[in-house]
């Protein structure tokens, strides 16, 4: 039997086309600059065996190895930034308790779709490639 992958929350999509939403989205959800219009990208979506799961770059880092300090902030961080997808209607939390510690949502930044024209969206981390 599969073992359970222990990152991220674990989330299903509303309909086949969320993921790409998700993704899009997820690239205006972040930190921003204290000088400048730049948005640091917190949180990726992840398809896995079949299942979807939105994490934190950290937590991307340590799974690909790499030393990363995933701390208690950054998984709050992230449990808001899922808590929100999902109250946007664009996924569904498949097991809430693990989204139970979160930040002030205005710990996080989102930058409307209309205003990312105005910002350099920055991923720390990114899907799919191999350095």
């Amino acid at each position: 039997m599969e073992q359970t992958f222990n990152y991220g929350v674990e989330i299903t999509l509303t309909s086949p086309d969320d993921f790409l939403k998700i993704k899009e989205t997820l690239t205006r959800i972040g930190v921003k600059s204290k000088r400048e219009n730049i948005l640091y990208q917190s949180c990726h979506i992840l398809h896995k065996r079949g299942s979807y799961y939105i994490l934190h770059f950290l937590e991307l880092f340590k799974i690909d190895g790499k030393e990363a300090l995933f701390d208690d902030n950054d998984e709050r961080r992230r449990n808001t930034i899922t808590k929100l997808l999902s109250q946007w209607g664009m996924c569904k939390i498949v097991n809430v308790s693990n989204v139970e510690f979160t930040v002030p949502v205005s710990e996080v930044t989102i930058i409307p779709y209309k205003e990312k024209k105005n910002y350099q969206l920055v991923a720390k981390y990114t899907v799919g490639s191999k350095k």
